[in-house]
């Protein structure tokens, strides 16, 4: 079980590292046309999409990645918590 809650921690800090690049691709220009950022942006888009809803950019600041990140914080905290829940009623 616990290469399970391994691998899911394992995927969401990948994701992380992934927005993180994306995010920084925004700072050099035409950098998102390449062939990689395309992809990332493939990737990070539909996830970012929604925060940016909710919290449009405040001109040239875009304060939704921080929400995105601390969302996935929350998420990798759940697991851990469904995990140790799982572990004690077995």
């Amino acid at each position: 079980m616990d290469y399970v809650l391994t691998f899911l921690t394992t995927l969401i800090q990948v994701y992380s590292y992934a927005l993180i690049i994306y995010i920084l691709m925004s700072w050099f220009p035409h950098a998102r046309e390449t062939r990689f950022g395309q992809m990332l942006a493939a990737i990070c888009e539909p996830y970012l999409e929604p925060f940016r809803r909710v919290i449009p950019p405040l001109g040239i600041i875009d304060i939704s990645p921080i929400i995105a990140f601390i969302v996935l914080e929350f998420a990798t905290r759940g697991l851990y918590a469904l995990f140790d829940i799982l572990e004690a009623q077995f």
